[in-house]
């Protein structure tokens, strides 16, 4: 009889360690949930308040370029000995222009309609960085070599995977040019293939890490105009 009691309560402590261990188990999913979300909430807030600014900042230097005539109407001033080419386009091995925005650079503006999306590019890469907006992975606009990596938050490249053969891209540069770019190609890379990332006639790569960083999500564009 007692051997008989002993195993129902030790079937009983079985169950109860099984059933408080599941509830845990849900409980922490629920939490790592819940802080993704966050920290998506919150990252879409950090590069919302920077695209702000630097779309103030472009604005500035396209009102720069405007004077009143004496009619009282806009015209644009143009020097008689500026060059009808940007500076990149005569000197594509120039450094891209930054904008510092509390300390921190950022080389431009990349808009992905299909997704909706309207993000600032840090200068360099960085992890901190990545947690606010995308960064910028090598390469130049100028060079048409341009990658930019971005963190799989839905606010930020976690949807890349949904882009379609011919989508757009656009990027525009602290000097207000704009690089109109159009998706040829998707492809899964391991994430320490750091040769196949950046090898290609690509004339822009966007990639992410896969939940867990197992590999990532690399897309490849070509220059429209």
């Amino acid at each position: 009889m007692r051997n008989r009691n002993k195993k129902a309560n030790g079937r009983k402590q079985k169950g109860f360690f099984w059933i408080t261990t599941g509830l845990l188990l849900i409980a922490a999913a629920l939490l790592l949930a819940a802080y993704n979300l966050y920290d998506d909430l919150r990252a879409e807030q950090s590069s919302g308040q920077v695209i702000s600014q630097l779309k103030e900042a472009l604005h500035r230097k396209d009102a720069a370029e405007v004077s009143e005539s004496p009619s009282g109407e806009q015209e644009w001033v143009v020097s008689e000995e500026k060059s009808d080419f940007p500076d990149y386009v005569l000197c594509p091995d120039m450094e891209m222009p930054v904008e510092t925005i509390s300390g921190s650079d950022y080389i431009g503006v990349l808009e992905i309609p299909a997704l909706g999306l309207s993000l600032p590019v840090f200068s360099e890469w960085s992890y901190p960085g990545l947690k606010i907006a995308p960064c910028r992975y090598s390469g130049s606009a100028y060079q048409k070599n341009l990658i930019i990596c971005g963190h799989n938050y839905t606010s930020h490249f976690g949807n890349l995977k949904k882009l379609s053969e011919g989508d757009i891209a656009t990027f525009t540069d602290m000097n207000g040019n704009v690089f109109t770019y159009k998706m040829t190609e998707r492809e899964t890379l391991q994430p320490f293939s750091t040769e196949e990332m950046e090898s290609g006639d690509w004339d822009l790569t966007l990639f992410t890490c896969t939940i867990g960083g197992q590999s990532r999500v690399t897309v490849r564009f070509e220059l429209e105009f």
